[in-house]
C-alpha cells in the first residue's frame, strides 16, 4: 500500500507543523510553502492532516 501526500500550496500557511511532526520528513518548506520532497516515504499516518489547521494537505491511498 502506497500513500500520497498532497499540499495545496494556496492553502499553506508556511507554518512548518507538518515538517516538524512528519515521522519520515516528507515534508519541506520552499518558498515559504510546504513540499512533499520525500513523498514515497509517506506512512499514512495522518499526522500532517492532524496539525494543518488551514486542511491544505491531502493523503490519497493508492
Amino acid at each position: 500500500m502506497a500513500f500520497i501526500p498532497t499540499v495545496d500550496a494556496e492553502k499553506c500557511e508556511g507554518c512548518e507543523e507538518c515538517v516538524d511532526v512528519c515521522p519520515t520528513e516528507v515534508f519541506e518548506l520552499q518558498d515559504g510553502k510546504a513540499v512533499p520532497v520525500n513523498a514515497d516515504e509517506c506512512l499514512g499516518c495522518d499526522s500532517c492532516i492532524e496539525v494543518c489547521e488551514p486542511g491544505a494537505i491531502t493523503v490519497e491511498e493508492t
